[in-house]
């Protein structure tokens, strides 16, 4: 029994023998020794990567204290150099002062009685004489007296019996359609050669009436819109703000050149008392000129921070702000968030005028005194519903302007003339064909209409890159969503190079016309091709906010290396913090594109420049030094550090026209708070 008791058998019949105590006992005795041992060869390997880690920290650490030294001693070097090279800037300003004055001299010697359009006395007195303009000769006297006996009923279309005539030159187009006949059958009105015109009603086709189109390409409406009270209020804050910057930093710099100069004096009259006559002449001189590079020194700070204050100051009164600063009625177009495209539709309902009439060899015709009236549609008073649904809207269909380009259906807004602004109620039943450029709407009332789209609606940009061409010349590329716009910069003028719209090249008009930067962008812009972010931008935009201080020095400083190297968007510039830049670059001497550029990501902070480890493939972001490289005060002096020196000479050498053209284009488009 105790053998059975003491053995079993498994089911292959193999007796297994059991464990003893003494056994148990020396296997977790043999267990424990394995643990306790593991347990220290951890302890010992912890300890020693600990010591390693700190070591190669102290080093790291060790080595950063050095290369901070280092930076700050050779600092004042590097920014005083900075300093030398960003003297291109006033020398601009200069060219462009003495170029304005040059124009503005040859208008003075023409004596064409032509106004400066830049002197708003002068335009305004052009326009006055022009009205009280009396003295005219006879021919022209004749052609307009022809104009006026020539009435509708001469122009008379065969088949429908009604007048039409189309006026065009490159500024106005004018359509004009007079109810001759008033058969209720012709209720579709369309003007010959094209598909602009109107679907009246009945009531319309049956009256005295004449109706006109006058077309002007350009939009002298949308500057009678008064500024709401609080725009203007944060406009005055902001000029006050960037007042007392500017003030104070006049006074600081003011502050600052006095010290210089007292101590320069200082040391020369010691140096005085310790040297001969002739040493004292050649002090003399000395400060003379320390004198002189102090006022050059001075107008170059004040032009440097006045530019810099407004930018900062435009930007910081409201980067935390969560509401707009102004407020617009319902249905009032906001001007800040749209733009208006393609010029003005001044849409009218005239009574007809008295037509002439043969008699007796004679062409007898009424003239009225008052004018050509307005046929007011509907009446201001209707008795009933019944009346008011006899006055339907009135179709139109207009033909969108050529050289505008609409990324999505364009919008209709008519113009209040009591609120003085555009808004967009009264229209309905609008559609848009965009490969005939035809828009068709429902109007209540006839009155100036515009078509308007989002001005952010390349905002923000996909990527973007600044890339060095021949001589002096340089191609700025801005990716959207919708378009890639191709800028080529030389000297102080702009030119677009091309438009893709949807992988396909668009023809624009603008491309291959020179035009100074600030004639360029407004032509941009009215053109639909709006990639110049407003003081407002960021309210209708997701933007990726940098310090403006900041991003106004690397704007200044990319211009200043942007004849030998490219540069681009970096993804990392969206992950790093507000007070720092990152971009990405590359050496380009040639004018033949790269095919697999090899980047050099860099990060900006304003007073420190250096080069990233991690590239843009990379999977986290990191802000460790390259390897065997140093930070330097500024861009310049980083890349000196592996440029070749024939692309520093090329810097050295670059137009300083073309310097301010490219820093202004970045200024104007913000590629670094808006991609």
């Amino acid at each position: 029994m105790l053998s059975l008791f003491f053995a079993t058998t498994n089911k292959s019949g193999k007796k297994k023998r059991k464990i003893t105590k003494a056994e148990r006992l020396k296997q977790l005795q043999e267990e424990e020794e394995r643990r306790q041992k593991e347990e220290e060869e951890a302890r010992v390997k912890y300890e020693k990567e600990e010591m390693e880690r700190l070591e190669i920290q102290r080093i790291e650490k060790e080595k950063w204290h050095q290369l901070e030294a280092k930076d700050l001693e050779r600092r004042n070097e590097e920014l005083e150099e900075l300093c030398l090279l960003e003297g291109c800037f006033p020398e601009a300003e200069k060219l462009k002062r003495d170029t304005r004055l040059l124009s503005q001299w040859k208008h003075y010697i023409q004596c064409d009685g032509s106004p400066d359009p830049s002197i708003s006395p002068e335009i305004n007195t052009f326009i006055s004489l022009w009205k009280e303009e009396t003295n005219e000769t006879l021919e022209e006297v004749i052609a307009k007296s022809k104009l006026v006996l020539n009435q509708a009923s001469t122009l008379a279309d065969l088949d429908s019996g009604n007048m039409e005539k189309v006026i065009q030159d490159e500024n106005v187009t004018l359509y004009v359609w007079a109810n001759l006949k008033k058969n209720p059958r012709y209720k579709s009105v369309r003007f010959s050669e094209t598909q602009i015109g109107f679907e009246i009603p009945r009531i319309l086709a049956t009256s005295d009436i004449a109706l006109r189109l006058l077309h002007t390409h350009y939009d002298h409406v949308t500057p009678l819109c008064p500024v709401p009270t609080s725009l203007r209020e944060y406009t005055a804050t902001v000029n006050h703000v960037v007042k007392d910057e500017v003030k104070y930093e006049e006074t600081a710099v003011d502050k600052e050149l006095q010290e210089e100069g007292k101590q320069e004096n200082e040391s020369n009259s010691v140096h005085e008392e310790e040297t001969k006559f002739e040493e004292q002449s050649g002090s003399e001189v000395q400060t003379s000129f320390v004198q002189e590079d102090s006022e050059a020194t001075k107008c170059e700070l004040e032009m440097k921070l006045l530019s810099e204050t407004v930018l900062s100051a435009q930007f910081l009164l409201v980067k935390n702000a969560n509401e707009k600063p102004y407020i617009f009625e319902d249905n009032e177009v906001d001007l800040c968030q749209f733009t208006t495209l393609g010029g003005v539709y001044h849409l009218d309902i005239l009574e007809l005028p008295p037509q002439c009439k043969p008699m007796k060899g004679w062409m007898i015709v009424e003239i009225l005194k008052e004018g050509l009236q307005k046929y007011i549609y509907p009446p201001e008073t209707m008795e009933d519903v019944e009346t008011e649904n006899a006055f339907p809207p009135i179709e139109v269909t207009l033909e969108v302007q050529e050289n505008v380009i609409f990324f999505e259906d364009p919008m209709v807004a008519r113009w209040d003339a009591e609120g003085k602004h555009w808004q967009t109620d009264g229209i309905s039943n609008v559609s848009y064909k965009p490969e005939d450029r035809l828009i068709t709407f429902s109007l209540e009332t006839l009155g100036p209409v515009t078509l308007i789209q989002d001005a952010h609606i390349n905002m923000p940009f996909q990527s973007w890159e600044l890339t060095p061409l021949d001589v002096d010349k340089v191609l700025l590329t801005v990716t959207t969503v919708f378009t890639t716009i191709q800028i080529q910069i030389k000297e102080n003028l702009c030119l677009l190079a091309s438009i893709t719209l949807s992988n396909k090249k668009h023809f624009s008009i603008l491309e291959g016309k020179w035009m100074t930067p600030i004639s360029f962008i407004c032509a941009l812009k009215e053109a639909g091709l709006n990639i110049f972010p407003s003081e407002h931008s960021h309210f209708y935009v997701v933007i990726n906010y940098k310090d403006p201080l900041i991003e106004m020095k690397a704007y200044r400083q990319l211009a200043l290396l942007s004849s030998a190297f490219a540069f681009g968007w970096s993804k990392w510039n969206i992950v790093c913090s507000s007070n720092k830049v990152i971009v990405k670059l590359k050496e380009h001497l040639s004018e033949k594109p790269i095919q697999k550029p090899n980047w050099t990501l860099l990060m900006f902070s304003g007073d420190r420049a250096q080069r990233l480890k991690i590239n843009e493939n990379s999977e986290t972001f990191s802000e460790a030094l390259k390897e065997e490289t140093e930070f330097h005060s500024t861009l310049y002096h980083m890349v000196k550090d592996f440029a070749s020196q024939k692309a520093m000479e090329k810097i050295r050498s670059s137009s300083c026209q073309l310097i301010d053209s490219v820093c202004y284009m970045l200024l104007s488009t913000r590629v670094l708070s808006y991609s």
